[in-house]
Formats: structure tokens, sequence, C-alpha cells
């Protein structure tokens, strides 16, 4: 019978005394299989695995969904090798399993972490009935670049919304107790920077210097980690020259040292051994050496470890110590999971996929996650009682795979809802819809369809237009350097426009685009992301005003790629731009001399202002904020500071408003942003109800990293606006004081 096994019924001895037991147990060898993940060979996982993993030389596998292969590799694992320690069994479960939520950048919209909780704990017990015990989410980079393909795992561009965010889904995912069934371990990922690669191009280099990176990027890690999360993954891209995957200041210096991180990092996928392709190492045992030594405890695939790691001990160039250390990495989180007392799957003891409470969770994670952009002379709610026909056209009004976005290797579109089939429900038996997909998919360049579109949208009341991109079109390795609607899809709204109609653009993307094309051709905008298995329902529940549009912008959307990157939390700069310093390039006068533009940060082309603003989001109700006030002039370090407004829905119907808190930082040892958020609720008013929102801010809440790295909190003067977007100017100010 194996080791393990002998000693885990009733263990009552403490995890770590658990863990040493077992190292001193286990040969080199079989140390460094805890430290190999390995792609399961699909159905034939078994054949392939069994002596890998009867000799100890696999610690995790990883894509493998068929839950009696999975026991059975367990099995393996468990009785036939030496040692009995059960497996790891990896997945990519981002934004659902079955049932599919919003894409995360759509759930970022939602700014509800209760909800982004929800969503993690469903997608957790769909996967749990198939085995995979561990998910690589929340991915948690910080992006500014639209252009990147991976934006749309992302939770957006502001650290403090994707802290909060970020760590929800790690407690959905993981649940009140990691042992208990139907949790699993979360996965912090990319660490660190993978967000700022070059030109939006992914696994591009990375350029952040330490301040940005403290005082950004790595925040919603520290957030993760306080949040519980077992497990990072490194970054493809380099940072700095370095890449994460061989950083020891990143993996040891600031994860281990400055943060006491206890849980184990594995490499994204086959990264080891790309070091030699970056240049940084010149073949795969230099490889292994370099991302062993930089603190990567778990290879996810390539093999590097695996076949090197165990000579570069017998030669001195690796402690085994420090492989020791690695390793016990790997097991805390094991024995944390449960895995010695319950590695086997019982499907049976977990809800079903697709059950009622999933769908409900999807339902209203699509609700909330739907920005209304535009509304121009309240061309939405649309009214069922008043319409006698309406025309729904585009790529994506019934494209049940296209709705679910990036990312949904096991997602059921038999479960998906699409917008055609809920509009239907909801009004057809009263209102003639007529329905022209117009074109194959959102790229195609092929128009001969739209005369028979514009016709339709003649025809009726009212023309709803479904476009965007196809799920393809991002995620991993899907960056484009144009974000305009893909294909001839402006073409169609122009043609549409034409034929005099109401026309309202429903949008499902998996990234912010640039609109400024048709902006003037739509009378609305609903922007859906890629709302998941349930977006039919919700986006239609939305256009006929069953509920009211609440969510808001998690990301600035720019005018054109050429503003890129633009974010709400920039830099002042020493020549800040302001409407009367600006000019637009068509009005130059040509004989203007050099000095006649306002030497302002600002564009000729564009501007200064994005076409929408983090944080923005439009209702139908209309929310206005007075009065807002803080506690106390002045306030000394270690003080909480009251800062409150009046919110009134002065609308008709009753809605949620997303409130939010931003602070400004007027003088500092670095400089700092324009705007930070720093709270924000969710509140839900009826017509003519006025609550006074309140916020609280330690002078804690206010720390930065100055020039020294140094995490501080300076007294001076700082600017508060509260209000329903990051453009709010309402705005009042509080100083702090110096204690003594």
């Amino acid at each position: 019978m194996a080791i393990a096994t002998n000693n885990k019924q009733a263990d009552q001895r403490t995890i770590e005394q658990r863990v040493e037991y077992l190292l001193g147990q286990m040969t080199l060898a079989e140390k460094v299989g805890q430290m190999n993940q390995v792609e399961s060979g699909g159905d034939h996982a078994i054949d392939h695995l069994r002596h890998a993993i009867q000799a100890g030389h696999i610690g995790s596998v990883l894509n493998q969904v068929d839950v009696e292969i999975v026991n059975e590799l367990q099995r393996v694992a468990i009785d036939e090798s030496r040692l009995g320690i059960p497996l790891l069994v990896g997945r990519d479960v981002i934004h659902g399993f079955k049932t599919v939520m919003p894409i995360p950048l759509g759930q970022a919209a939602s700014w509800d972490p209760d909800l982004v909780r929800d969503c993690a704990r469903v997608a957790a017990r769909e996967a749990a009935r198939t085995g995979v015990n561990w998910t690589f989410a929340p991915m948690i980079d910080i992006t500014r670049d639209p252009r990147w393909g991976r934006i749309a795992e992302s939770l957006g561009e502001d650290a403090y919304l994707a802290s909060e965010l970020g760590s929800a889904m790690v407690e959905g995912f993981q649940g009140d107790d990691l042992g208990s069934i139907g949790s699993i371990v979360a996965c912090a990922k990319h660490f660190v920077g993978y967000g700022e690669v070059e030109s939006g191009r992914d696994y591009a280099t990375t350029n952040i210097p330490e301040n940005e990176l403290r005082n950004v990027h790595l925040r919603p890690f520290k957030a993760a980690i306080d949040a519980g999360v077992h497990t990072l993954m490194t970054s493809f891209s380099d940072l700095d020259g370095v890449p994460a995957t061989g950083n020891g200041f990143l993996l040891r210096q600031v994860l281990r040292e400055e943060w006491g991180f206890d849980g184990f990092v594995v490499s994204d996928w086959d990264s080891v051994r790309q070091l030699a392709i970056h240049g940084l190492t010149e073949n795969d045992a230099a490889s292994a050496l370099a991302a062993v030594t930089a603190g990567v405890d778990m290879e996810m695939a390539g093999g590097a470890y695996i076949h090197h790691l165990p000579r570069l001990v017998q030669e001195g160039l690796v402690d085994e110590a420090m492989i020791d250390e690695m390793v016990a990495n790997i097991l805390r989180v094991k024995i944390r999971l449960g895995l010695f007392e319950n590695p086997y799957t019982n499907p049976s003891e977990l809800p079903a996929v697709g059950n009622e409470h999933a769908l409900d969770t999807a339902m209203q994670a699509a609700l909330r996650s739907v920005v209304l952009l535009k509304n121009d002379h309240h061309a939405l709610p649309l009214s069922a009682e008043r319409l006698t026909s309406v025309a729904v056209i585009g790529p994506m009004a019934d494209a049940p795979y296209e709705q679910l976005g990036t990312w949904v290797f096991d997602g059921d579109t038999q479960l998906s809802v699409t917008p055609l089939q809920a509009i239907r429900d909801i009004i057809g038996s009263n209102v003639d819809i007529r329905y022209v997909r117009a074109m194959e998919t959102s790229r195609s360049r092929r128009n001969d369809a739209f005369d028979a579109a514009a016709e339709i949208a003649g025809d009726s009341d009212v023309a709803i237009l479904f476009l965007g991109e196809e799920s393809i079109l991002s995620g991993e390795a899907h960056s484009r350097a144009d974000i305009n609607l893909p294909g001839d899809q402006a073409e169609l709204v122009r043609r549409v426009r034409a034929a005099g109609k109401p026309v309202v653009a429903v949008i499902m993307a998996g990234r912010p685009l640039t609109l400024s094309n048709i902006i003037d051709q739509v009378d609305a905008i609903l922007f859906a992301w890629h709302p998941g298995t349930m977006g039919g329902p919700a986006i239609a529940d939305l256009l006929f005003g069953i509920e009211s549009p609440s969510a808001k912008l998690p990301v600035t959307f720019p005018r054109m790629v050429g503003q890129i990157p633009i974010y709400y939390s920039q830099k002042n700069t020493g020549k800040p731009p302001s409407p009367d310093t600006i000019i637009h390039i068509d009005d130059i006068d040509p004989k203007a001399s050099q000095t006649s533009h306002g030497l302002t940060a600002f564009h000729l082309d564009a501007g200064y202002t994005p076409l929408f603003a983090f944080g923005h989001g439009l209702s139908y109700a209309r929310f206005e904020y007075r009065h807002l006030s803080t506690s106390a002039a002045e306030i000394r370090h270690g003080d909480t500071l009251q800062v409150s407004a009046e919110l009134t829905n002065t609308g008709k119907v009753p809605a949620d408003e997303v409130a939010q808190l931003y602070v400004r930082d007027l003088v500092g040892n670095v400089t700092r942003p324009v705007k930070e958020l720093k709270g924000y609720k969710r509140l839900r008013l009826d017509p003519g109800q006025t609550v006074v929102v309140e916020f609280e801010l330690h002078t804690d809440d206010l720390a930065f990293y100055d020039r020294h790295m140094q995490l501080v909190t300076e007294p001076g003067e700082f600017h508060v606006w509260i209000g329903g977007s990051s453009e709010t100017e309402l705005r009042t100010a509080f100083c702090i004081v110096d204690s003594d």
C-alpha cells in the first residue's frame, strides 16, 4: 500500500508535519515528478500516462474532463505509485464551464463582487463534476490596450476594481473551505505585467518601471493572495528584459520574501523551455536551471524539469533543499485541497450542469454586464405595445457559439439562448419580427444581403442591429491592430440607417472597439461584450425595458487606435490639455505659427478625451448627485474620513446605479494619477428616491509606492469626487496633516 495512503486516515498532524513526512520518504526523482505537469492525452490518457504516474514522475495533469478517466488516473497515482500522492487536475475554467458566464471583462462591467463570486462558484461546481480540481483563473493582468486579445479575460484597466473582483473570483472558485466538495484551486495569472505587452501583441515584450509595477500591476496579485489564492502562474512575456518565468525579483523577492506566499507557482504552457527562445538561456537544461532558481515550482508542459533537474542537482548546480521547498509548496496545496482524503469524484454529489441556479446566475451576470453606451432621444427601451414590426439584423443575432466568447472549451451551445430567440419569446406573438443575418460572419466583406437588410429595416418600426466580433477574434494570440467593427459591418450600419427608421445597435465583442465610424449612425448602443449562455434573454429584457441597464465600463473606449494607451488614471504631465487649449486638425489655419495650438498633451485629430470613459454607463432612469461633503477638512495619519453625497433617481423607473468614489493626491514624492478609484457601491433606487451614499477612506487607502519603493501615505491636499463615472465633476477637498 502507498505511503501516503497509510497516513491519510484521520490524520491529526499539521499540514507542515504531513508535508515534512512525505518529503522524507521521497527520492529526488519523485520530488521532481511533483514539479511536472503534463497534457493528459485525451481518451488515451491512462495508457499514455500510466507508467509515468506509477513511477511518481507526474504531479499534475491538465485538460482531462472525462470523470471516469480522471478517477482512474487518480487510482493509479494512489494505488500503484510508491507514495500514493494524488494528482492535481488542471483546466482553463475562465468564465464558466458548461454554463458560460459573460467574459471576465463583461463581468467586470457589473462592478459587483458578489455576482462575480457566484459566477465562479457555479463554474467551480460544474468543473468539479468532471474531476477538475484546479483552474487557471482569475486573470488579473491590468491592461490599457484593447488591441490585446486577452483583454477579454481581464478585469479591466484599474488596479482597485481588478483587486476587488479578482479576489471575489478566487473566493468563488475556492469556496469557504478548499477541501469541500465542489471547491477547486484558483490560480492568479499572469505574474506579472502581461497586460502591458508592446502594441497589444500577445507574448511581446513588456517594459514597466518598478514604481508603476508596484503601484498598479502588482496590486491585484497581492489582493488575490490576501483573499487566499493558492497558486500563481507566470507571464509568458519578459519584464524589463527578464522573462517572468526566470525572474527571481518577482518570484522570490516580491512573492516569497515581501508577501510571504506559501502556495506554489506554475509556469505558463511550455514557458520554461521558451526562456531559450527569448534568448535568456542557451538550451532546455539552462532554462530549467533559470526557472527553478527564479522560483517556478511546477512546469506546465515542456518537460525541461523532469528531464534536467535531477542531473542539475547531482552536479551541484541546484541545491536539493531548494527542490524540497518547492515540492513542499505543491504538497501543501494538495493537502489543503483535501486530495489525500477525497481523491475521487462522484458527480452525483454535485449539482447538475445547466441547473436552474446556474442559468439564473448566468442571466443576472449578463443583465448586469451590458453597458448602455448611448441612448439618444430615449430610443430605448422599446415598447412592445407600440410596435407592429421589428427588424433584427446582423451576424450576432442568432449565433449561440459566438455569444459565449473566448476560452470556452467546455461551453455547451445547447444551453445558449440567442437574442433572436429571446426577442421572439418576449414579443413574437404580438409583433412581426423580421430577421436577416446580412453577413455570414462578423468578418465578411460580402454585402449582397445588405439590400434585404435595408428593405426590412425600412418596412419595420425599428431596426436592431446585432454586430461585433466573433469569439475567435479575441483571446490568447488573437490581437488586432484595427479594432473597428470587422468586415463590412460599418457599411451595413450605413445602409440600414439610410432606411430612415430608428436604429439600435447591440454589440458583442471581446474588447472595447473603436466606434467613431458608426456612433452617429445609430440612436442607441448596448455593448454586451460576449454575454454567455443567457446573453439573449438578458439583452431582450434590456431592449424592452423589463430591466434597466446598470453596467459601467471597466475600461476606457478610445475614439481611434492612435489614442492607445488611453485610460482614466493617467498622469497630469507638465502640460495638461483642457477644452480651451486644443484645436482640431481641420481647424488649423494654414498660416498658423508652431505655437498656436496650446502646447498641451493631445492629438490634433482626436483631442484628449476618449469616446467613452472608464465608469461610464447609462440607465433608463436619471441619477443626480448633489451635496458632496467630507466628515472633516483635515485628518491625521491613521484616521478615517467619511465622504458622502446625495443620490437621487429623478427618472421614471426603478434602477440600479453604481456610485463611484475617486481621489487625487495633488502632490507626491512621485507624480500621482489625475484620479484613482477608491470605492464604489451598487444601489437600487425607486423613482424619486434619494439616498445618502457614504464611503470611508482610511489614510492607508491613500498609500502609494514612492521613489524609494516604500509604501507611504504622505501629508497634503487631496481632491475627492463621487459620481456615476470617472468624468464626474462633483468634487471637494480634504487634507492629511502630520500626526505630530
